[in-house]
């Protein structure tokens, strides 16, 4: 069952990039396992996934701990980061996609043994429920984020509302974008800015459309197997 919800989401993936003609290769699919244990886990990486993400520190330790074989594996944060936990998992992770303060910033700094690909959290669509910074906020961060060298900031990431419309989200989708493409015109060394972390089980197919490079995507590859 994976494995064929592995293959629909692929075609999904083909399908959006030919409707703006993009290149499927330039959409990296990283799979949120943390409604599963590591076992389906261990079966999304043998039907052919290398990037996996769990929004909590404790689980992502244990998971890639059960799955230390597997090491072509890319692990990814992408939820909410305590700082009194950042020396636990900065330096297990391959990327962090949820970097929204400068306190943050500096707790990371310290505790990195190497260079971290990180995303900088963006609250686009202004939800006092989401973290991250505000679109206003984004170039000073950017520049502050100079002083942490062994941060990178590959690019953005943000959240559609959860109930919004097709076109509200899609709005949300182009903003990041055009707030990505003018953070790359800074160039910017520490913080490069070419990716574009947007799109859930949900909602990647516009989030391609309005340049996703990595989807985030966990509820349409477990369906029928466990809820999230």
């Amino acid at each position: 069952m994976i494995a064929d919800n592995l293959q629909n989401i692929k075609q999904d993936i083909q399908d959006s990039c030919a409707l703006v003609h993009r290149d499927p290769k330039e959409v990296t699919l990283v799979a949120v396992t943390k409604s599963v244990e590591s076992l389906q886990t261990e079966e999304l990486i043998n039907a052919g996934v290398t990037h996996c993400a769990e929004n909590r520190v404790d689980k992502l330790l244990q998971k890639k701990q059960d799955l230390l074989k597997y090491s072509e594996v890319k692990w990814h944060l992408i939820g909410n980061l305590q700082r009194r936990k950042v020396k636990l998992i900065v330096n297990e992770i391959d990327y962090f996609h949820a970097l929204d303060s400068l306190k943050l910033a500096e707790e990371i700094q310290k505790r990195l043994e190497k260079q971290l690909a990180c995303f900088v959290e963006v609250n686009v669509s202004g939800e006092v429920s989401k973290h991250g910074i505000s679109p206003a906020e984004l170039l000073p961060f950017l520049e502050s984020l100079a002083a942490y060298p062994n941060i990178q900031v590959v690019g953005l990431m943000t959240m559609a509302p959860k109930d919004a419309s097709a076109e509200q989200i899609r709005k949300v989708f182009e903003t990041l974008r055009e707030l990505r493409d003018l953070a790359q015109s800074k160039q910017y060394t520490h913080a490069p800015c070419t990716e574009l972390s947007m799109g859930m089980s949900q909602d990647f197919q516009l989030a391609i459309e309005e340049g996703a490079t990595f989807i985030r995507v966990g509820t349409a590859l477990f369906k029928d197997e466990e809820e999230e």
